[in-house]
C-alpha cells in the first residue's frame, strides 16, 4: 500500500519537506526544548502527554504548561492520553482552543505504570477501543489526528492495530519499535516498523534508538516517511539541522555552550510566574548533555538553580578556549539511561 499523506492536511505539508520530528519526552519536550528544535529544523514537535482526564475534569486553564506553547510557536502537535471517547472528544476542543495546536495525536504507547489503566500502551490490549477513541477526536475538530504506538503490549500486533487505526481516521501512525514489556530495553525493531509502513495508505513515523543523523537517514530508508528522535535530541538540536539541510558540520564547544545558556534563558523565560516555586532544575539532566566532551563541567551544572548557576558552571567555555573549535564531539555521544519516561 501507498505511504503517502493525505492532500491538505498539517501532516502531508510538513511530510513534503526533509527533516525529522520531536518525539514527546516527559520532562524534556517543553516548550523551550520545542523551540530549540524547530530553530534548528523539526518537521513538527509533539508536546509532553496531557491526561485528557485531568485536562477537562482538573480545573486547569490555558496555562497549563504542558501544552501551552511559547510565542509565535508553530507546528507544535499536542499529545493527549485516555480512554474514554467522550472526555477525549472535550479534550481536544479544549487542547484546540487553549493551546491552538497544529494537530492532535492520541498516546497509545507510553508504557509506565501510572498510566496502566488509563490509556498509553494498555490501548494496545484492545486496540478496538482505540479506534473509538480515534473516531472521538475526529469528530471533536478539523485538525488532523494521529496516533502514536509501540508494537504491542507483549507481542507484535502493530499491523493489525495500524490498520485500524487508519479506517477510523488517523492521519498519521508513529510506531515505536518495541513493545509495552520491552519499555526502553533491547533494541528497536525497525523491520515490524517497516512493515507497518507498507501495510497502510496512511504516512508512518519511525521512532526508536536514534542517536545520531547518520542513524536517521539508515532507518529512513525502511520506508517510513519520517523519523521521530527522542534522546538523540537532548542537548543537540543540530541532529534537526543535519537533517532538514544535509549540513553535518558538529557544533564547537563555543557554541554549545552558548545554547545550554539560551535553553536555560528559555527555560526561565517560560516558566517565569513570580511565584519563586520554579527554578531550573528540570534543566539538571539537559544541561551536560550538550558538554559530553567537558564531563568537568557537569558536576556545577547538575546543581545550578537560576541563571547565574549556569553562567558560572559554563564560564570556563563560554566566549571559547584556544581550540575549542577543534574540541570531539559526537552527535548522541552523551552517556546516561533514555531521556525520561516517554511514549
Amino acid at each position: 500500500m501507498s505511504n503517502r499523506p493525505t492532500p491538505s492536511s498539517f501532516y502531508a505539508a510538513r511530510l513534503t519537506r526533509p527533516g525529522a520530528v520531536l518525539a514527546p519526552m516527559a520532562g524534556y519536550s517543553d516548550a523551550p526544548m520545542r523551540q530549540l528544535a524547530s530553530e534548528h529544523g523539526a518537521l513538527w514537535t509533539v508536546s509532553e502527554m496531557i491526561s485528557a482526564r485531568g485536562l477537562v475534569m482538573g480545573g486547569d486553564t490555558e496555562r497549563l504548561n504542558l501544552g501551552r506553547p511559547y510565542p509565535g510557536e508553530a507546528g507544535r502537535v499536542v499529545q493527549l492520553f485516555g480512554a474514554e471517547p467522550e472526555v477525549l472528544a472535550e479534550a481536544v476542543g479544549r487542547a484546540e482552543a487553549w493551546f491552538a495546536p497544529a494537530a492532535l495525536d492520541l498516546n497509545m504507547g507510553c508504557p509506565v505504570p501510572k498510566v496502566r489503566g488509563k490509556g498509553g500502551a494498555c490501548l494496545l490490549q484492545t486496540p478496538e477501543v482505540a479506534f473509538t477513541l480515534i473516531r472521538a477526536m475526529r469528530s471533536a475538530t478539523s485538525l488532523d489526528v494521529s496516533a502514536k504506538i509501540r508494537l504491542g503490549w507483549d507481542s507484535d500486533r502493530s499491523v493489525e492495530v495500524a490498520q485500524g487505526l487508519a479506517a477510523a481516521g488517523a492521519a498519521l501512525i508513529t510506531v515505536h519499535g518495541r513493545t509495552s514489556r520491552q519499555r526502553y530495553t533491547g533494541e528497536a525493531d525497525w523491520d515490524a516498523i517497516a512493515r507497518v509502513a507498507a501495510s497502510v495508505d496512511v504516512p508512518v513515523v519511525g521512532s526508536g534508538d536514534i542517536l545520531s543523523a547518520d542513524h536517521a537517514r539508515v532507518r529512513q530508508r525502511s520506508g517510513v516517511a519520517a523519523v521521530m528522535i527522542g534522546r538523540g535530541a537532548v542537548g543537540n538540536p543540530w541532529i534537526f539541522r543535519a537533517l532538514s539541510t544535509g549540513d553535518d558540520t558538529a557544533p564547537d564547544l563555543d557554541t554549545r555552550a552558548h545554547t545550554a545558556l539560551r535553553h536555560a534563558e528559555l527555560q526561565t523565560r517560560f516558566y517565569n510566574d513570580d511565584s519563586g516555586r520554579l527554578t531550573l532544575r528540570p534543566l539538571r539532566k539537559v544541561l551536560p548533555r550538550y558538554l559530553p566532551d567537558r564531563p568537568e563541567l557537569h558536576a556545577d551544572l547538575v546543581q545550578v538553580v537560576d541563571l547565574d548557576d549556569v553562567r558560572r558552571a559554563l564560564a570556563p567555555v563560554l566566549g571559547g578556549l584556544p581550540g575549542a573549535a577543534n574540541a570531539t564531539w559526537a552527535p548522541g555521544a552523551a552517556p546516561g539511561e533514555y531521556a525520561g519516561n516517554h511514549s
